[in-house]
């Protein structure tokens, strides 16, 4: 009877859900602001319908949908574009942040609220809305200007924010207090399992889907991709977080990867499905009597929101050195909040510290703000003439200077930044794994020896977390930054010496305490500084050399993961012949050569490129010849050099949001090399007389003689015997070339 009630309440808020959002989309409206009506009319709050039999069977359905949603907001994150927001991104969506926790808090207080109902209402209304931000600048074709995409950068740092945020209010929520102790170890404990998922995330993920990917179908794909979204879920519980974190964390490791796209578009309809019932649940929160009754409060929040968004997003971005106009829009941009609402909503709830009324107050304030977003957007304009018409002169003059100043920095700068940035994400990131090596030894690997050898327990635990440890010391103690790089900045400004020398000395003494302070913690303080100290010297002078050429591999591997999913897009890590890829494209709508003939495009005349395969769907059409016309969403093999790939890139993409690669693509078709023996085929024959295309089905791209020298086909080459030929096609049926 259970299951019987269970079912039949999801298919009655479904089809609900069904009819209420194709009336949504037939008036161009939010269809999140579908889901929450559609909640409200399947509630006992609306009388004229059937309300759902359990108000618990739709909470389970929420709970899923609030981990999967997390999962989808994860997979578009990444913390690859986190590091490639820059200090613009991260300064104004802090100052957002705390402004708006502050103004929530005060409001609070003013509206009567207790000092933790105020403090999650500061936290619902500091975090704008993704979805619909996203839906405005799509509708009013915003997303290619400058400042989607430092609103675009914000909102990335805002998600991480909110799962910072989340943590700390489940913190002071648990203990009832703010406890500063309590909370920095929380946040300390986050960041910290946050670098190590990223680490392990990032080093072994992308490994094991390339190991298993002729198996990665679409239906596998989304059995694996849930199967990992719900298994670091039930980890992030385990180490005492959130499922919602947990799904967050995996969907951000995916993101950086080739794979992100094809799972976004497989675990699409499932994040639909859950997601809309999450916003269903939300709806059914909403109470027209309480509504009723606490409009004012609605309407004070409202604006609350919408004001504090605008001054405090305007005011961030002016300070990190943005034009005020961009500021402005935006500022304008950020005045709503929606998911992440919600979220924390959900949270205090299910902790039982936050006020039943709040919910519904939040929801009606999130409608409000949603509805009016796309007229406070095109508002930026305007609001920007006004102000400046009537901005005085001199703070005209002086906010024109400041951003003037922020944004032209000296080469030198520029550098010291670059030096500075990838020291400190050096020493953070080694130092979490190096920590966790030291953590996992001693909580778990020396309990469990002195239970079997007690009398060699510490040794072999000594050997065990100093092999481990040994490559990631080594590289904490090396330079982060490039001999030249340190060079140029000594020959510019000698006062950078000094910095240097600091910076070096730091990275070894962290080094060396980490090996006293296991050992110490293994034996006793005197063996961890002997002991420490000599070990440390000898690795230094003994093993550096090996040690660094194995975590220089570790190294390539780890940032080769960490980018896969822009190689994969640009082809520069299909490097085989000179500066030559194997680049994948998808063309956009707005490609110019769309509909015209390869023939006819000139691609290879006017970029200098070679068009070796053609995805269409599921077909696949190697070495395509000149007749073959060029789609929308074909995706297109494209042999040329760095440069010519990055020039072509935005041409052939035009119109296509994604930008992303297609995994469908066939595997078997490489760019590839053969050596000519004098038993060849082809020897004697011309690139135009070997009929490597028809008979063969493959493109030749380049001649390497045996003198080292290359030719690019003519149709006049002569082949001889040692030649190396570099061609696209399937390198198995190109073994009787050779």
């Amino acid at each position: 009877m259970q299951l019987e009630t269970l079912i039949s309440d999801l298919a009655f808020i479904l089809i609900l859900g069904a009819v209420v959002t194709v009336l949504f989309k037939w008036l161009k409206q939010p269809v999140v602001l579908g889901y929450i009506v559609a909640g409200f009319l399947a509630s006992p709050h609306f009388e004229y319908l059937p309300s759902v039999t359990t108000e618990s069977n739709i909470e389970f359905w929420a709970q899923l949908g609030i981990v999967v949603l997390l999962f989808s907001l994860g997979l578009e994150f990444s913390f690859k574009k986190l590091l490639n927001t820059g200090g613009s991104a991260v300064v104004t969506a802090l100052i957002i942040v705390i402004g708006m926790m502050a103004a929530g808090f005060g409001i609070g207080h003013v509206l009567n609220f207790s000092n933790m109902n105020s403090l999650f209402l500061g936290g619902m209304l500091s975090m704008s809305s993704t979805t619909i931000i996203i839906k405005a600048f799509t509708d009013l074709n915003l997303r290619q200007k400058k400042f989607a995409s430092l609103v675009f950068a914000v909102l990335i740092v805002e998600d991480l924010f909110a799962v910072l945020m989340m943590v700390i209010l489940s913190s002071i929520a648990v203990n009832n207090s703010v406890e500063g102790g309590e909370m920095l170890f929380s946040v300390s404990k986050l960041v910290f399992f946050l670098v190590i998922w990223f680490l392990v995330g990032v080093y072994l993920l992308p490994t094991l889907l390339n190991a298993i990917r002729r198996y990665l179908n679409n239906e596998t794909l989304l059995v694996v991709s849930l199967g990992l979204c719900f298994g670091m879920a039930v980890f992030s519980v385990y180490c005492g977080f959130s499922l919602a974190l947990g799904a967050f964390v995996m969907g951000s490791i995916i993101a950086g990867i080739s794979y992100a796209e094809r799972i976004e578009q497989v675990i699409t309809p499932v994040k639909d499905l859950f997601g809309a019932v999450f916003f269903i649940s939300v709806g059914m929160m909403v109470d027209l009597h309480v509504i009723e009754e606490y409009i004012s409060p609605i309407l004070i929040l409202s604006c609350v929101v919408i004001v504090g968004m605008i001054v405090f997003g305007t005011f961030g971005m002016l300070i990190t050195g943005q034009p005020l106009r961009i500021a402005m829009e935006s500022g304008f941009s950020l005045t709503q909040i929606g998911e992440f609402a919600f979220i924390i909503a959900s949270l205090g709830m299910s902790l039982g510290v936050l006020n039943p009324i709040i919910y519904p107050i939040v929801v009606a304030v999130s409608v409000i703000t949603t509805f009016t977003t796309p007229y406070f957007i095109r508002l930026a304009d305007p609001a920007y003439n006004f102000v400046e018409k009537h901005l005085p002169r001199k703070l005209h003059f002086l906010i024109n200077r400041y951003t003037t100043n922020a944004t032209s920095e000296c080469e030198t700068r520029v550098l010291w930044k670059t030096v500075l940035k990838r020291y400190l994400w050096r020493i953070l990131l080694y130092s979490s794994v190096i920590i966790a090596i030291i953590l996992i030894t001693l909580r778990y690997l020396l309990p469990w020896l002195e239970t079997i050898i007690p009398s060699w327990s510490r040794l072999i635990a000594d050997i065990v977390a100093l092999s481990c440890m040994s490559p990631f010391l080594l590289a904490l103690a090396m330079p982060a930054s490039r001999k030249t790089e340190r060079e140029r900045l000594i020959a510019a400004n000698a006062r950078f010496d000094v910095p240097l020398i600091v910076m070096s000395l730091f990275r070894m003494l962290l080094s060396l305490g980490f090996i006293i302070y296991t050992l110490s913690a293994i034996h006793s303080m005197r063996v961890g500084w002997i002991v420490g100290f000599l070990i440390f010297m000898l690795m230094l002078i003994a093993l550096s050399g090996r040690l660094r050429k194995h975590m220089r591999r570790i190294e390539s591997t780890f940032f080769n993961n960490l980018n896969e999913r822009e190689l994969r897009r640009s082809g520069r890590n299909n490097n085989l012949v000179s500066d030559m890829h194997l680049a994948y494209i998808e063309v956009g709508y707005g490609c110019p050569f769309v509909g015209d003939r390869l023939i006819d495009s000139n691609l290879r005349q006017r970029y200098g490129v070679n068009v070796a395969s053609i995805q269409r769907g599921s077909s696949f059409i190697a070495v395509p010849n000149g007749t073959m016309r060029i789609f929308p969403g074909d995706i297109l093999g494209i042999i040329g050099t760095d440069e010519q790939i990055q020039a072509l890139l935005p041409i052939i993409e035009q119109g296509n949001e994604t930008g992303g690669e297609n995994e469908n693509r066939a595997d078997n078709i490489k760019l590839t090399n053969i050596l000519l023996s004098e038993t060849s085929p082809l020897i004697g024959k011309t690139s135009a007389t070997s009929q490597i295309r028809d008979k063969y089905k493959a493109l030749l791209v380049a001649i390497q003689h045996s003198d080292g020298t290359y030719d690019h086909p003519t149709g006049n080459n002569l082949f001889n015997p040692g030649d190396i030929l570099w061609l696209v096609g399937d390198p198995k049926q190109l073994e009787s070339l050779k």
